[in-house]
């Protein structure tokens, strides 16, 4: 990650390196074939909750006209920006800012805030501005909707040629898509060993470890660094070596990470001897459909495929699978007060997913990134409660 961001870093500071800012869910095969240096802000915002300074930057995106009520990745991001302030300097030594976009591209496929969020840079920095528009609350994906989305895809390449000053080599589009594909069957791996008994990661370990899924796919570095990583995991299998020192039940968490709050909730959770061990969230970079054969179709497959743009009963049938998959006692839902689209408690489905595979669920109340959403004592409360229930159940 150190690497990734000082390349960026470097690339800021010469005219012949271009940089494109895409959304975390976008097109970045694309970028890459073309010679872009990629930079996925939704990266920076994790980090600006994950560093808890999130909050106190929203109000100032806020002051601009952006509503508290929309995306706190877009409000702290932006409040950050005017405010000149980043968690990078911090992190790595000699960065200063964020790099300055060539390009911002993005894919409405997880919601609209990303296109509202990219308009605010590209007219901030004088920018050109493209974008994917993907069905949303689609059921069953059809062949009209991936050659839709494909063709959306491959029109990008004539704009993005004149930015980056290449011409589009297909070949190079499939050695990167290989690479993507390689990098997500490595993440699904990983992920699915938590499926063992006792698990060797948790929902919160797995937080983390998707930075390299997120920012390098398309890298032989993401590659070679899932590879290690599926080693030890499957080393630790072998040894019954639990992520929670013994495990009494395996909890699947839906929807949004509480960034400030890794640490914190998955000392909760270890004290009660319950394991979060999978999410849709970490599962959202998961994209089994690229095909280098095929490159444009596989990947308007991919990305239109992703949960959050799926329909409940889709959303449902999945997380059905997940539960008898990942053996899961109980379901906890976040209720992400900025992030409608990534929270799934609101329209009844915990209690019709309760009735038909009985396993209980609980909706907890917070926000990805406006930590004034949460309440840690009701959290704890509500956590050790649900806890007690499944203790009643066994």
């Amino acid at each position: 990650m150190a690497d990734y961001y000082y390349k960026l870093d470097s690339a800021t500071k010469t005219d012949s390196e271009k940089v494109a800012w895409c959304s975390s869910v976008g097109p970045a095969e694309i970028l890459r074939s073309l010679g872009f240096h990629v930079y996925f802000p939704e990266n920076h915002s994790a980090m600006l909750g994950a560093s808890r300074i999130a909050t106190d930057l929203i109000p100032y995106a806020n002051a601009v006209g952006y509503s508290p009520e929309v995306c706190s990745y877009l409000t702290s991001d932006i409040g950050a920006y005017l405010r000149k302030v980043t968690p990078l300097s911090k992190a790595y030594e000699g960065i200063k800012s964020i790099p300055k976009p060539d390009v911002l591209v993005f894919n409405t496929n997880q919601c609209r805030d990303v296109q509202d969020w990219f308009a605010f840079y590209a007219k901030e920095f004088n920018v050109p501005l493209l974008g994917v528009y993907t069905y949303r609350n689609i059921n069953d994906i059809t062949e009209t909707h991936v050659k839709s989305i494909a063709q959306q895809i491959e029109s990008l390449i004539e704009p993005l040629e004149k930015i980056s000053g290449n011409t589009f080599n297909k070949m190079e589009l499939k050695k990167v898509l290989s690479l993507s594909r390689q990098c997500s069957n490595l993440w699904k791996k990983v992920l699915d060993t938590a499926s063992a008994t006792p698990s060797p990661l948790t929902f919160f370990d797995g937080s983390i470890q998707m930075g390299p899924a997120v920012v390098l796919r398309g890298t032989q570095q993401a590659v070679d660094y899932y590879t290690l990583l599926l080693s030890e995991l499957e080393d630790r299998i072998k040894k019954s070596e639990g992520a929670v020192e013994d495990e009494r039940f395996r909890l699947y968490w839906d929807g949004m990470p509480i960034w400030g709050r890794l640490r914190a909730h998955s000392e909760i959770f270890a004290t009660q001897r319950a394991c979060v061990v999978a999410s849709t969230y970490c599962n959202s970079w998961i994209f089994t459909d690229f095909d280098a054969n095929d490159p444009f179709i596989s990947m308007a497959k991919a990305y239109t495929k992703l949960f959050i743009a799926r329909a409940d009963e889709a959303k449902e049938n999945y997380l059905k699978k997940m539960i008898d998959f990942f053996k899961v006692d109980g379901i906890i839902y976040h209720d992400s007060k900025t992030c409608s689209n990534n929270t799934n408690s609101r329209y009844a489905m915990p209690q019709r997913l309760e009735d038909e595979t009985e396993i209980p669920s609980l909706v907890v109340n917070g926000d990805l990134n406006d930590l004034r959403c949460l309440s840690d004592e009701q959290f704890k409360t509500n956590i050790d409660a649900f806890i007690e229930q499944l203790e009643g159940n066994k």
